[in-house]
């Protein structure tokens, strides 16, 4: 899976909650703040806020009140989810410090008394980490985005595309075991995104374990069978494993979809050839260099498709050894120093008793060998 989509964060509305807190004149100022941060969208308000949030934590008693702390935790929130620029100055480990925060407060007896508050509070923390790891994946840093991802995933465990960014940063690493883990876990439902079993695919490929890719591209299939990419991606490997049987009945809707594409063409005209479909090979070969005159091993193959054609009993007359002859001689042509090639024309001429054109390929057969 290339990563050069845009991936949306969580959708958060900032301050959807009300505010559960009595109103004590001691937090009266930092709730204001929030309020004509939330009318006017002013950053000064936030960090008036901060400012304030931060004067009621003085004692002991301060830091295990829990009331203070949460009005804390709703500021500092607010800022990790909204100063992407860090335009309030923070030090580098705010986002941590304030992830450490959500944690202990989430830890005490009393925090189901402020539930929404934790709730909005552990959106914009996740949200924070997204945004990082979106930045860090941008720089090349997929270890440390991949990090930021692990901890997004902490807060928001059900957001299922935070596995897609994990199995992406991980692939990236070369942690082929983990992208395969987290790309399945993605794939599992009937609603899972083509982009999910394309890079699962691709990851089980790049651990050679092209079963699993099969298995997965099967699926896809299945959940989307009019798929342009899921059809090819199958078919490459049963091509590229030479297994002509499995790539046969998928020529069909390949070539349809595929009509003026000359490297499937070809594909499908081998394929052909391979299993001794001569016809369809031939036709297909020759609409291959149609579409892409300058391609040479279709021209040899064709060449030596006629070559076999020839030393079939009673398919010879010899119209399929001399067109052996002229498509091979064009394949020379095209590349003059391919010893197959001449080895090829060599028998060719040897069986047509044409000894000047014999002598003439045994000749540069001779040039390469000393």
């Amino acid at each position: 899976m290339q990563y050069s989509r845009k991936i949306g964060l969580l959708i958060l509305v900032l301050f959807t909650t009300s505010i559960a807190f009595g109103q004590k004149e001691a937090l009266k100022v930092v709730v204001n703040n929030l309020a004509f941060y939330k009318q006017k969208n002013d950053l000064a308000f936030l960090a008036r806020a901060k400012k304030s949030a931060d004067s009621l934590i003085v004692t002991r008693s301060d830091s295990s009140d829990i009331e203070k702390n949460v009005y804390r935790l709703i500021v500092n929130s607010s800022i990790v989810y909204t100063d992407s620029l860090n335009k309030l100055n923070q030090p580098e480990d705010f986002l941590d410090k304030t992830a450490a925060l959500f944690d202990k407060l989430s830890d005490k007896q009393k925090a189901f008394k402020y539930q929404s508050e934790l709730d909005y509070a552990r959106r914009s923390i996740s949200n924070a980490y997204i945004r990082r790891g979106f930045q860090l994946t941008h720089n090349g840093d997929f270890g440390k985005a991949n990090t930021n991802f692990q901890q997004a995933k902490k807060y928001s465990p059900d957001f299922k595309p935070i596995n897609s960014y994990i199995a992406f940063t991980s692939s990236k690493q070369g942690n082929l075991q983990d992208a395969a883990r987290y790309y399945g876990n993605l794939i599992k439902t009937d609603s899972t995104k083509i982009e999910y079993l394309q890079a699962a695919a691709l990851v089980y490929k790049s651990m050679g374990d092209t079963a699993k890719a099969l298995q997965v591209l099967k699926k896809g299939r299945k959940l989307l069978p009019n798929d342009k990419q899921l059809l090819q991606d199958e078919a490459n490997i049963y091509n590229n494993k030479r297994d002509y049987k499995a790539l046969e009945p998928l020529l069909g809707e390949l070539l349809d979809n595929n009509s003026n594409n000359a490297d499937v063409t070809f594909v499908a005209a081998n394929c052909y050839d391979h299993l001794n479909n001569y016809d369809k090979a031939e036709s297909l070969y020759l609409r291959t260099i149609e579409l892409n005159g300058s391609a040479y091993e279709p021209v040899l193959n064709l060449g030596l498709l006629y070559f076999k054609r020839s030393a079939l009993k009673g398919n010879d007359n010899g119209r399929n050894i001399t067109n052996a002859i002229l498509w091979l001689e064009k394949a020379n042509e095209m590349a003059p120093r391919d010893k197959k090639c001449l080895e090829l024309l060599q028998i060719a001429y040897t069986k047509t008793g044409n000894q000047n054109q014999l002598r003439r390929v045994t000749d540069r057969l001779e040039e390469f060998t000393n």
